[in-house]
Protein backbone atom coordinates (compact mmCIF):
# COMPACT_ATOMS: atom_id res chain seq x y z
CA UNK A 1 0.00 0.00 0.00
CA UNK A 2 1.40 3.42 -0.65
CA UNK A 3 2.02 5.73 1.67
CA UNK A 4 -0.75 8.31 1.75
CA UNK A 5 1.77 11.33 2.38
CA UNK A 6 3.58 10.77 -0.57
CA UNK A 7 1.97 13.34 -2.58
CA UNK A 8 1.45 15.67 0.00
CA UNK A 9 2.35 19.22 -1.25
CA UNK A 10 4.90 17.87 -3.91
CA UNK A 11 4.72 18.19 -7.74
CA UNK A 12 5.15 15.73 -9.95
CA UNK A 13 8.36 17.29 -11.04
CA UNK A 14 9.64 17.47 -7.85
CA UNK A 15 9.12 13.73 -7.43
CA UNK A 16 10.38 12.97 -10.33
CA UNK A 17 13.52 14.68 -10.06
CA UNK A 18 14.36 13.21 -6.23
CA UNK A 19 17.17 10.33 -5.90
CA UNK A 20 16.02 6.99 -5.61
CA UNK A 21 17.26 7.19 -1.92
CA UNK A 22 15.13 9.85 -1.01
CA UNK A 23 13.32 9.29 2.25
CA UNK A 24 9.95 11.25 1.95
CA UNK A 25 8.23 10.05 5.61
CA UNK A 26 11.66 12.00 6.66
CA UNK A 27 10.53 14.75 5.05
CA UNK A 28 6.93 15.06 6.31
CA UNK A 29 8.00 14.96 9.28
CA UNK A 30 10.02 17.80 8.93
CA UNK A 31 7.56 19.61 7.45
CA UNK A 32 5.59 19.47 10.81
CA UNK A 33 8.52 20.98 13.04
CA UNK A 34 8.60 23.54 10.65
CA UNK A 35 4.98 24.54 11.25
CA UNK A 36 5.98 26.09 14.28
CA UNK A 37 7.48 29.58 14.53
CA UNK A 38 7.51 32.14 17.10
CA UNK A 39 4.18 33.57 15.50
CA UNK A 40 2.50 30.22 16.01
CA UNK A 41 4.17 28.59 18.84
CA UNK A 42 1.25 26.15 19.56
CA UNK A 43 -0.77 24.56 17.17
CA UNK A 44 -3.76 21.88 16.78
CA UNK A 45 -3.93 19.02 14.53
CA UNK A 46 -5.41 20.55 11.73
CA UNK A 47 -3.30 23.70 11.97
CA UNK A 48 -0.17 21.27 11.54
CA UNK A 49 -1.89 19.45 8.82
CA UNK A 50 -2.58 22.59 7.06
CA UNK A 51 0.75 24.19 7.71
CA UNK A 52 2.10 21.20 6.27
CA UNK A 53 0.23 19.91 3.46
CA UNK A 54 -0.47 16.22 5.27
CA UNK A 55 -3.80 14.18 5.76
CA UNK A 56 -4.89 14.60 9.71
CA UNK A 57 -4.07 11.06 9.95
CA UNK A 58 -0.86 11.42 8.74
CA UNK A 59 -0.04 14.56 10.73
CA UNK A 60 -1.35 12.94 13.53
CA UNK A 61 1.35 10.22 13.56
CA UNK A 62 4.09 12.26 13.33
CA UNK A 63 3.29 14.72 15.87
CA UNK A 64 2.80 11.59 18.41
CA UNK A 65 5.59 10.36 17.10
CA UNK A 66 7.49 13.33 18.14
CA UNK A 67 5.90 13.65 21.29
CA UNK A 68 7.02 10.20 22.33
CA UNK A 69 10.90 11.01 21.55
CA UNK A 70 10.37 14.20 23.33
CA UNK A 71 10.62 16.81 20.81
CA UNK A 72 6.80 18.01 20.88
CA UNK A 73 4.70 18.74 23.27
CA UNK A 74 0.49 18.62 23.62
CA UNK A 75 -2.04 19.54 26.16
CA UNK A 76 -4.11 17.04 23.94
CA UNK A 77 -5.60 19.57 22.04
CA UNK A 78 -2.76 21.92 20.94
CA UNK A 79 0.88 21.03 20.23
CA UNK A 80 4.22 22.18 21.05
CA UNK A 81 8.06 22.20 20.13
CA UNK A 82 9.65 21.50 22.85
CA UNK A 83 13.61 22.31 24.17
CA UNK A 84 14.85 19.07 22.40
CA UNK A 85 14.28 20.45 18.96
CA UNK A 86 16.95 22.59 19.72
CA UNK A 87 19.93 19.36 19.75
CA UNK A 88 18.85 18.81 16.25
CA UNK A 89 21.19 22.15 15.41
CA UNK A 90 23.64 21.27 17.79
CA UNK A 91 25.89 19.45 16.02
CA UNK A 92 25.85 21.70 12.98
CA UNK A 93 26.37 25.00 15.74
CA UNK A 94 28.89 23.21 17.96
CA UNK A 95 31.05 22.41 14.47
CA UNK A 96 31.02 26.38 13.29
CA UNK A 97 33.98 29.11 14.13
CA UNK A 98 33.10 32.42 15.09
CA UNK A 99 33.28 33.65 11.80
CA UNK A 100 31.33 31.11 10.25
CA UNK A 101 28.37 32.13 12.86
CA UNK A 102 29.04 35.67 12.84
CA UNK A 103 29.14 35.98 8.59
CA UNK A 104 25.18 35.56 8.18
CA UNK A 105 24.17 38.39 10.87
CA UNK A 106 26.77 40.97 9.26
CA UNK A 107 25.74 40.22 5.96
CA UNK A 108 21.98 40.61 7.22
CA UNK A 109 23.40 44.41 9.38
CA UNK A 110 24.85 45.62 6.66
CA UNK A 111 22.48 45.34 4.14
CA UNK A 112 20.06 46.87 6.54
CA UNK A 113 21.98 49.92 7.41
CA UNK A 114 23.97 50.30 4.23
CA UNK A 115 27.36 50.15 6.08
CA UNK A 116 30.26 47.83 6.60
CA UNK A 117 30.49 45.74 9.51
CA UNK A 118 32.77 43.38 11.38
CA UNK A 119 33.95 41.16 14.18
CA UNK A 120 37.10 41.15 15.62
CA UNK A 121 39.06 39.68 17.78
CA UNK A 122 41.70 41.07 20.89
CA UNK A 123 45.28 39.37 20.21
CA UNK A 124 47.86 41.54 22.50
CA UNK A 125 47.60 44.73 22.14
CA UNK A 126 45.70 44.53 18.69
CA UNK A 127 42.12 43.32 17.44
CA UNK A 128 42.29 40.98 14.76
CA UNK A 129 39.33 41.13 12.02
CA UNK A 130 37.86 37.59 11.79
CA UNK A 131 34.72 38.29 9.84
CA UNK A 132 33.64 41.30 7.73
CA UNK A 133 30.90 42.44 5.10
CA UNK A 134 32.13 45.12 3.51
CA UNK A 135 30.06 47.42 1.38
CA UNK A 136 32.55 50.30 0.34
CA UNK A 137 36.12 50.78 0.92
CA UNK A 138 36.15 54.48 3.89
CA UNK A 139 39.73 54.13 5.46
CA UNK A 140 42.99 54.68 3.26
CA UNK A 141 43.89 50.64 4.22
CA UNK A 142 42.06 48.11 2.85
CA UNK A 143 40.77 46.09 5.47
CA UNK A 144 40.12 42.23 5.16
CA UNK A 145 40.34 39.29 7.84
CA UNK A 146 43.56 39.54 9.32
CA UNK A 147 43.62 42.93 9.25
CA UNK A 148 45.09 44.27 12.90
CA UNK A 149 44.94 47.58 14.55
CA UNK A 150 46.00 49.31 18.16
CA UNK A 151 42.51 48.46 20.16
CA UNK A 152 42.97 51.43 22.08
CA UNK A 153 41.85 53.32 19.07
CA UNK A 154 38.82 50.89 17.90
CA UNK A 155 35.48 50.33 18.69
CA UNK A 156 35.90 47.09 18.97
CA UNK A 157 38.84 47.30 20.80
CA UNK A 158 37.38 49.31 23.23
CA UNK A 159 34.01 47.21 23.70
CA UNK A 160 36.39 44.21 24.44
CA UNK A 161 38.71 46.00 26.97
CA UNK A 162 36.23 47.53 28.62
CA UNK A 163 34.90 43.84 29.93
CA UNK A 164 38.71 42.42 30.66
CA UNK A 165 39.34 42.06 34.48
CA UNK A 166 41.31 44.38 35.99
CA UNK A 167 44.59 42.58 36.24
CA UNK A 168 44.37 41.98 32.25
CA UNK A 169 43.69 45.73 31.51
CA UNK A 170 46.17 47.13 33.93
CA UNK A 171 48.82 44.91 31.74
CA UNK A 172 47.90 45.76 28.59
CA UNK A 173 48.09 49.59 29.59
CA UNK A 174 51.60 48.48 30.78
CA UNK A 175 52.16 47.43 27.51
CA UNK A 176 50.86 49.59 25.21
CA UNK A 177 51.87 52.88 24.04
CA UNK A 178 49.15 55.41 23.16
CA UNK A 179 50.09 56.97 20.07
CA UNK A 180 48.22 59.71 18.40
CA UNK A 181 46.81 58.08 14.98
CA UNK A 182 45.02 61.46 14.45
CA UNK A 183 44.47 64.98 16.67
CA UNK A 184 41.61 62.91 18.08
CA UNK A 185 43.28 59.72 19.57
CA UNK A 186 43.25 59.54 23.56
CA UNK A 187 46.52 59.34 24.04
CA UNK A 188 45.97 59.47 28.29
CA UNK A 189 45.85 56.25 30.33
CA UNK A 190 43.40 58.25 32.61
CA UNK A 191 41.21 58.94 29.75
CA UNK A 192 41.40 55.63 28.18
CA UNK A 193 40.15 54.57 31.40
CA UNK A 194 37.44 56.93 32.29
CA UNK A 195 36.17 56.17 28.40
CA UNK A 196 36.28 52.25 29.35
CA UNK A 197 33.84 52.61 32.32
CA UNK A 198 31.46 54.47 30.23
CA UNK A 199 31.84 51.66 27.36
CA UNK A 200 31.23 49.09 29.91
CA UNK A 201 28.17 50.91 31.47
CA UNK A 202 26.06 52.09 28.29
CA UNK A 203 27.28 48.53 26.74
CA UNK A 204 28.76 49.84 23.52
CA UNK A 205 31.18 52.11 22.15
CA UNK A 206 31.80 55.06 20.26
CA UNK A 207 34.93 56.01 18.36
CA UNK A 208 34.61 59.36 16.39
CA UNK A 209 37.56 59.59 14.17
CA UNK A 210 40.49 58.31 16.33
CA UNK A 211 41.51 55.38 14.05
CA UNK A 212 41.30 57.51 10.84
CA UNK A 213 40.05 61.26 10.09
CA UNK A 214 36.61 60.99 8.49
CA UNK A 215 35.38 57.92 9.95
CA UNK A 216 33.22 56.80 13.11
CA UNK A 217 32.75 53.23 14.37
CA UNK A 218 30.37 51.92 16.75
CA UNK A 219 31.04 48.33 18.51
CA UNK A 220 29.17 46.04 21.15
CA UNK A 221 30.80 43.24 22.71
CA UNK A 222 30.31 39.67 22.10
CA UNK A 223 29.87 37.27 24.66
CA UNK A 224 30.01 33.60 24.53
CA UNK A 225 27.83 30.78 26.39
CA UNK A 226 29.47 31.26 29.53
CA UNK A 227 29.06 35.45 29.49
CA UNK A 228 32.69 36.26 28.79
CA UNK A 229 33.37 39.01 26.23
CA UNK A 230 34.97 37.29 23.38
CA UNK A 231 34.62 39.18 20.99
CA UNK A 232 33.14 42.51 19.32
CA UNK A 233 31.55 43.46 16.15
CA UNK A 234 31.30 46.77 14.83
CA UNK A 235 29.80 49.36 12.10
CA UNK A 236 31.45 51.84 10.16
CA UNK A 237 30.52 54.72 8.47
CA UNK A 238 31.71 58.06 7.24
CA UNK A 239 31.63 61.16 8.88
CA UNK A 240 29.50 62.90 6.09
CA UNK A 241 26.66 60.21 6.81
CA UNK A 242 25.80 62.88 9.90
CA UNK A 243 26.30 63.88 13.16
CA UNK A 244 27.28 61.51 15.71
CA UNK A 245 23.64 61.67 17.50
CA UNK A 246 21.98 60.90 13.97
CA UNK A 247 24.63 57.72 13.20
CA UNK A 248 23.79 56.57 16.48
CA UNK A 249 20.10 56.54 16.05
CA UNK A 250 20.31 54.99 13.21
CA UNK A 251 23.25 52.83 13.28
CA UNK A 252 23.17 51.22 17.29
CA UNK A 253 19.64 49.50 17.22
CA UNK A 254 20.51 47.40 14.10
CA UNK A 255 24.03 46.86 15.91
CA UNK A 256 22.72 45.89 19.13
CA UNK A 257 20.38 43.37 17.46
CA UNK A 258 22.91 41.37 15.15
CA UNK A 259 24.95 41.23 18.49
CA UNK A 260 22.27 39.67 20.47
CA UNK A 261 21.51 37.11 17.43
CA UNK A 262 25.48 36.13 17.31
CA UNK A 263 25.30 35.48 21.01
CA UNK A 264 22.95 33.58 20.69
CA UNK A 265 24.30 31.37 18.16
CA UNK A 266 27.33 31.14 20.03
CA UNK A 267 25.29 29.91 23.53
CA UNK A 268 24.35 27.61 21.55
CA UNK A 269 27.67 26.02 20.66
CA UNK A 270 28.35 25.21 24.60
Amino acid sequence: MADETSGAGTSPDDVAARSPEFVQSLERGLAVIRAFDSERPSLTLSDVAREASLSRASARRFLHTLVELGYVATDGREFSLRPAVLDLGHAYLSSLTLPEIATVHLQELSEQVGESSSVAVLDGADIVYVARVATRRIMSAAIRVGTRFPAYATSMGRAILAHAEPAVLDAYLAATELEPLTSRTITKQRDLRAELVRVREQGWALVDQELEEGLRSVAAPLRDGTGRVVAAVNVSAPVRRGEIAEILEYLLPPLLKAAAAIEADLARMR
